[in-house]
């Protein structure tokens, strides 16, 4: 792939990955209960579901869905039942102080992220838009989808880590019960409000 044409994909794909959508609004609500370590098992969960999604896309799930759109509607009704799911895990999630000797409940777990991504239409969107727009046709064609796995590897690291890290400094600036609920409830609404956008 020329380096033109990666910068390029680099931009579509960072403008994805960056945005508030599903991912990022659990990346933030996990770091500011849990902290930023104890987070990063469900960002490398996103990264490698990303990953997943890329190389279905690419060898051929990706056709499927825009050959039978009803498959699109049921990813759409399946993603908006978890988010929905998800969002009141969060607005209901129970208040626990980051230093306690107790420790905190389980964060959501590496599979759960990997899992979102099957769920999560702007994955797909992301996906298919990349592989569309910038795999490269013929022998050329492996190498290009190499080229586009790595760039979504970079922009979700990066990305991730931004999000995760906003989400630890909330978190250690949020110190009542009443900060924490109120927290929790607005991602909960805003993670409910993607739904919104899947429809949209």
């Amino acid at each position: 792939m020329e380096p033109s044409l990666f910068l390029s994909m680099l931009g579509f794909l960072w403008v994805a990955a960056i945005t508030p959508g599903p991912n990022n609004l659990l990346l933030t609500t996990s770091g500011a209960n849990f902290g930023f370590m104890r987070s990063l098992w469900l960002m490398v969960g996103i990264m490698l579901g990303m990953q997943s999604i890329l190389l279905l896309v690419a060898f051929g799930v990706g056709s499927l869905i825009l050959i039978y759109p009803s498959l699109h509607l049921i990813l759409k009704i399946l993603g908006s039942l978890y988010l929905l799911w998800l969002a009141w895990k969060v607005a209901t999630a129970a208040y626990e102080k980051l230093e306690t000797d107790v420790a905190p409940p389980q964060p959501v777990r590496l599979y759960q992220g990997w899992l979102l991504q099957f769920l999560n239409p702007k994955a797909w969107l992301m996906a298919l838009g990349a592989v569309a727009s910038f795999s490269l046709a013929g022998d050329k064609y492996n190498g290009s989808i190499a080229a586009i796995a790595l760039g979504i590897f970079v922009v979700n690291i990066v990305a991730g880590i931004i999000w995760l890290a906003f989400g630890t400094v909330i978190g250690r600036l949020l110190r009542s019960k009443k900060a924490w609920v109120i927290f929790n409830v607005s991602m909960g609404l805003l993670t409910a409000a993607c739904v919104l956008l899947i429809w949209h």
